[in-house]
């Protein structure tokens, strides 16, 4: 029996989960996930500014809170994503810190996922279309501040067969965090396809921590102590059956909803889930209880993984604000709307009509329009937002939100925050990248 634990499901997860988790976990692997595409965009611009940067740095933090846990408990090893743009320097740091603490570990950082170097080589090879619109790369590619190959468990795999009892990576797919102990451990063979695909179920099940354990449940009233929410372990077999649990004593709830919800979190055909190590079949996975907060996964498939990898490029796409007020009183929204107006009119005014534009009354239906229905609130929140190319315009935006509490209609409040920030955007660019096209490297530091 293998048991694995995610105790960070995004960067900016609850810090003390991953100790809480390891403490009372029981585990032979935790797994920390950090990485989504705005993070790898944000890391690249760290780096820019500071090649010594790059990597998600509250983990280093995490670690420094695991050193007595990992002294009790000498066999635990952990597997993170952490590393982000710069592995290899979270890892010098991390071995620095373990040494300070007393603790000898063997580290691996797995490179090789970071298209950016070689992007105009790879590009006479991998026209990296955009896959949700077709259009051609050469569009933004002097705009481009990161390219990422989500890589698979292989390299995690290598790590640990070089004697690594934690191992960094940058960009990998967030299932592979999980795929690659549960490969190493057990021996598998990289085309046990529905093996692969269990441990990929498991994996998905993993790695946004507490949304398997209670968090964004629908009957989330029902979860006891959700403050105290014990974030997940799921317990291997050799076969890939598995049993999703949470350590005894801490608040949510692991049953047949939260599992279900968290196995259609961001899927888009459950036939065909893909992943870089295997092709998985959602629509075979059948749930049983298995106790108290215990659901065991008894079947599933896989199917031979593509010979791509998913690229994730940002690039840089102008800039954006946003600002709220508070506006109460009767008809509040008819009022939110006629000030929201109000400004984008005096915007187009002074000649500094944005691109795009969007007004808001938060608490009216405008947050899921079409889903809540509309409702005549005493009080609404007025949200606008706006985009352009131009800094210019966007700062003279966040300069007109505060004559609103004159020149507008009654009932204006919260005003007190200040103006807008001025925010830089970074858009998302899907695309493939052959397999054959990227190499994946491992080394172990000394």
């Amino acid at each position: 029996m293998l048991r694995i634990g995610n105790g960070c499901g995004f960067w900016g997860d609850n810090l003390d989960a991953p100790v809480l988790l390891a403490q009372a976990g029981g585990l032979d692997y935790l797994t920390l996930e950090y990485l989504a595409e705005l993070t790898m965009s944000i890391l690249a611009l760290q780096k820019q500014k500071d090649p010594q940067t790059g990597y998600a740095g509250d983990f280093l933090d995490v670690l420094a809170r695991l050193v007595p846990v990992w002294k009790t408990q000498p066999k635990l090893k952990i597997v993170t994503n952490a590393g982000g743009m710069n592995p290899r320097v979270l890892g010098q740091k991390a071995q620095a810190l373990l040494r300070q603490q007393g603790l000898e570990k063997k580290i691996a950082v797995v490179t090789g996922d970071d298209l950016l170097p070689n992007l105009d080589a790879l590009l006479a090879h991998a026209p990296l279309t955009n896959l949700d619109t077709g259009e051609p790369f050469a569009t933004i590619r002097s705009r481009v501040v990161s390219a990422n190959a989500y890589l698979g468990a292989e390299p995690i795999v290598r790590g640990l067969r070089q004697g690594a009892e934690l191992v960094i990576t940058g960009r990998v797919a967030d299932a592979s965090l999980a795929v690659g102990p549960a490969v190493y451990e057990f021996d598998w063979a990289w085309d046990d396809w529905r093996r692969l695909g269990l441990a990929s179920v498991a994996g998905h099940l993993l790695e946004c921590g507490a949304q398997v354990t209670g968090g964004l449940w629908c009957n989330y009233l029902e979860a006891p102590d959700l403050a105290n929410v014990g974030y997940p372990f799921v317990d291997m077999e050799a076969d890939g059956t598995f049993t999703v649990g949470k350590p005894t004593g801490t608040g949510g709830a692991v049953n047949r909803e939260t599992v279900s919800e968290q196995l259609l979190y961001e899927v888009g055909d459950p036939a065909a889930y893909l992943t870089p190590d295997v092709v998985c079949d959602f629509t075979k996975v059948r749930l049983e209880n298995a106790g108290p907060d215990r659901i065991r996964i008894a079947d599933g498939a896989g199917r031979p993984a593509t010979p791509t990898y998913k690229a994730s490029i940002a690039y840089r796409d102008g800039f954006q604000a946003s600002g709220t007020l508070v506006i109460a009183g009767p008809g509040a929204a008819a009022k939110a709307n006629f000030a929201g107006q109000m400004l984008l009119d005096r915007l187009a005014r002074s000649g500094s009509a944005p691109a795009r534009s969007q007004i808001e009354c938060l608490g009216s239906g405008d947050s899921l329009p079409g889903v809540l229905p509309r409702v005549d609130a005493p009080e609404v929140v007025l949200r606008v937002a706006v985009h352009d190319e131009r800094r210019s315009v966007v700062e003279r935006f966040t300069k007109e939100f505060a004559p609103l509490v004159t020149s507008g209609p009654p009932g204006v409040t919260g005003y007190t925050t200040g103006r807008p920030v001025v925010r830089e955007v970074f858009a998302y660019w899907p695309a493939l990248i052959a397999k054959h096209l990227v190499t994946p490297a491992v080394e172990g530091l000394t």
